[in-house]
């Protein structure tokens, strides 16, 4: 295969092998090449990679990568798990606003292992488990090489399958709590996608805090059972949009206070519903688009709720120089997920049934845990 593409390490590389997915395998195995006895190299690495955007299930392909030279600076990471995000299907996609130019290795969150360091790292050294911080694409490889300044060391305490999620859902959930509307003890918050990994954190989160959540979720089947699995994680009410279809939303919150903050991941009609139930100079942050609808303001909702329309996006703040604020959240974070204060739910898959992961991530069959990788 002529195609050359650049590894995780930003060096180009030629595939040495390739096979499709479905095949789940590969037909040669690379061949360790040794340029001098001072030089470090990595391990051969098996990786996920795209040559042109386009559906995941057809554009993606199993290849094996030669070694690389683990440079003065850099840190070899053995991978140990990676989840498959929506965001990571639209870049492969070609419709994500940030991705890697292909060829390109997907994933980009994750929890590795140290391999092996640079003669200049001191900060990590072999067996400290790292993710990268902020996120950094080409995660879906066995092998990952990148400077010392990508990865976060953290707690080998806190399960893998936290380590490898902890940033693009959980912290989003986090920042916007926190961002947007001062929130008090005794406060409430709106939000629709409950039952989305950000939705139960958003639950989790607030809780701590003192803050109390009004959940939407859609009608299908096994809500009731949604319902239940969200008021366990501490929601304080869930309703169904069918539940919804009344005069007076408001009359359905009993004793908690009108939210002053809402969160629309889904748009359209749900995305009305929040708007609906926030007080007057509410806010609604929207930061996905599920329904793939637009949202709907009324008139009413401008002039005489003052309401404000917001929007969130976790690779914009992490652009922002916060790598130290980033990994502070992240340490808060997994340390709630060590003490089994953060959970939500995931599926564990060996690297080799990938394609059936992807289908999973893909909605094929029906409503899945968040599939992860592992090496």
């Amino acid at each position: 295969m002529a195609a050359l593409m650049k590894s995780v390490a930003g060096r180009a590389l030629k595939f040495s092998s390739t096979a499709n997915f479905r095949s789940n395998r590969c037909d040669k195995t690379p061949t360790l090449c040794i340029k001098s006895f001072s030089t470090v190299m990595s391990p051969p690495s098996k990786a996920i990679v795209y040559e042109q955007h386009g559906s995941p299930d057809s554009v993606t392909r199993l290849v094996n990568l030669p070694p690389v030279e683990v440079k003065e600076n850099d840190v070899c990471v053995k991978m140990i798990a990676a989840p498959i995000n929506p965001s990571d299907i639209n870049r492969i996609e070609g419709v994500y606003p940030v991705r890697p130019p292909v060829p390109a290795v997907g994933g980009y969150e994750g929890v590795g292992e140290v391999y092996a360091v640079g003669s200049k790292v001191n900060g990590f050294s072999p067996g400290d488990w790292v993710i990268p911080s902020p996120p950094s694409s080409g995660t879906w490889q066995t092998y990952v090489v990148k400077e010392e300044s990508v990865w976060h060391k953290i707690d080998k305490a806190c399960p893998m399958e936290y380590a490898a999620t902890i940033t693009v859902n959980p912290l989003t959930a986090l920042r916007m709590l926190e961002d947007f509307v001062v929130l008090n003890s005794g406060d409430s918050v709106v939000q629709n996608g409950a039952t989305s990994i950000v939705g139960q954190c958003v639950i989790q989160l607030a809780r701590l805090r003192g803050i109390s959540t009004i959940n939407l979720i859609r009608d299908r089947a096994g809500s009731d059972e949604a319902r239940e699995q969200l008021k366990a994680l501490g929601a304080d009410e869930v309703f169904s949009e069918s539940q919804l279809n009344v005069k007076n939303v408001k009359s359905l919150l009993g004793n908690l206070p009108e939210p002053a903050l809402g969160f629309n991941c889904v748009g359209g009609n749900a995305a009305s519903l929040v708007l609906k139930y926030l007080r007057e100079g509410g806010t609604m942050v929207t930061y996905g688009g599920m329904s793939k609808k637009p949202i709907t303001v009324s008139t009413t909702s401008f002039i005489f709720k003052d309401l404000a329309l917001r929007g969130f996006w976790l690779q914009s703040w992490l652009s922002m120089g916060k790598v130290k604020e980033c990994r502070e959240m992240i340490d808060y974070l997994l340390g709630l997920a060590r003490d089994g204060k953060l959970k939500y739910e995931t599926e564990l898959v060996p690297f080799d049934e990938f394609p059936v992961a992807l289908d999973k991530a893909l909605g094929k069959l029906g409503r899945q845990p968040k599939q992860v990788i592992t090496f």
